[in-house]
Parts: structure tokens; sequence; C-alpha cells
């Protein structure tokens, strides 16, 4: 499959770069979130629905956006399409609206919304960023699905609400916890490391640091500690 294919476009963001198992990206609300099922969903769906249009936004707009606001102005972007979003679940979904409680605000700042309109919409046409939101949006949902059937599952013993036999009675509420969190996180990046063996792409740097007034000091930084190695 051709890297620059639209199929591999929007195929890489539910595996081979998912952007929480692989780009690690986004573990706040992951962790937070990932309690029961329907939390999940909820916030899955959302930041993929804020992602999907400011990638189609901002990919519309990266050639009258200057170089040197383009940060601020997709934060702007992003931003208004939470605040809409945010009103809709508001009035339509109260109660999603208190679950997810500040993390429906926080999405906002979330890495890969932003990374995805720096890395991808900021150089890609309007077809190829909706596809690559729609990706990783995906990507998104599923690595929150997965790990809150895991720990609703073990933690509650309920899946969407709903009671399961044995698990109910058995229940291990460590997994409900943070700490649980964390180890459920680390054993799907495991597997999913596993499962892709290497096939995620390395870049020394980043195409988005050639700007950043820190990239001689990042790469001199990079250089000595390759050479201590050697040595």
């Amino acid at each position: 499959m051709k890297k620059d294919s639209a199929l591999y476009v929007f195929l890489r963001g539910l595996v081979i770069e998912n952007p929480v198992f692989v780009l690690l990206l986004g573990t706040c609300p992951t962790l937070a979130t990932t309690t029961s099922l329907i939390s999940a969903l909820s916030m899955g769906l959302a930041a993929a629905a804020v992602l999907i249009c400011s990638n189609v936004v901002i990919s519309l707009l990266r050639k009258i956006i200057p170089d040197m606001v383009r940060i601020p102005c997709y934060i702007v972007i992003i931003a208004g399409f939470v605040t809409l979003f945010q009103m809709i679940m508001h009035a339509y979904l109260p109660a999603l609206y208190e679950m997810l409680g500040v993390y429906l605000a926080l999405i906002v700042v979330n890495c890969i919304i932003l990374g995805r309109a720096e890395m991808f919409a900021n150089k890609n046409s309007v077809g190829k960023s909706a596809l690559d939101g729609i990706g990783m949006g995906i990507g998104f949902t599923l690595a929150l699905l997965s790990m809150a059937f895991i720990r609703e599952l073990f933690g509650s013993g309920t899946l969407a609400g709903y009671e399961i036999p044995f698990f109910f009675t058995h229940k291990i509420e460590f997994f409900t916890k943070a700490p649980g969190g964390f180890l459920v996180f680390g054993i799907m990046i495991a597997v999913v490391s596993k499962v892709t063996a290497g096939k995620a792409p390395k870049k020394k740097t980043f195409d988005a640091c050639e700007s950043c007034p820190s990239a001689a000091f990042c790469m001199g930084a990079c250089s000595d500690n390759k050479e201590k190695e050697e040595v």
C-alpha cells in the first residue's frame, strides 16, 4: 500500500500510528475517561468530531494563516469547535456533558488534535486531512474503548452499566483507580507494540521542528547523546 494513498492515510491511525498506544498522545483523557464504556465512547466521539472539523478548516486556511502565528490560530479554531460541541452536548446530552466534566473542555489542548493540525492538515489537501482526522479519531476512540472494556469489566463488574455475572461479584476495584489505569495502559502499549513490530515510522526530527527557535538546541542535544552512546 502506498504511503501517500488515501486508504493508507485513513488506516494508519488505527494501529500503525495509533495516537494513544503508538504515538502516546492524549494520555490524560485516556486514563481519566476509561473507567466506563459510555464515558470512553463519548470522549472518543467528541474528540474525533473536533479533530475532523479542525483538520478540514485548518487545511482550507493553510495558505492564508501566517506561519508565525499558526499555532495560536490552530488553538482558536480548535477551541471554537470544542465550544460548539460543548453547547450541543449541554443542551441535548446533559448526562454525558456532566459525565465528561472538565475533560470535554480540555479537548482544546489535546495533543492529538493540535499535533495532527501541525503535522498533517497544515501540509495536505482538505480530502486527505479529513481522512486523517477520521482515521486518527477512530483510532483514538477504539483505544479508549479497549481500555474501558477491561477496566469496567474487571473493576466494576459491568459493561455500559449492565451487571455481568461472575465479574460483578468478583470485581477488582483496583482497575477503576489511577494505578489500575496505568497498568492497563502499559499492557495495551506492549500488545500494540508487539502487533506493529516496529512498523511505525521513525523520524529523527519532525518537519515542524524546522521553524522552532529551539530546534538547534534539540538537535545539538540529540547529537551529543548519540556520541556518548557510541563512546
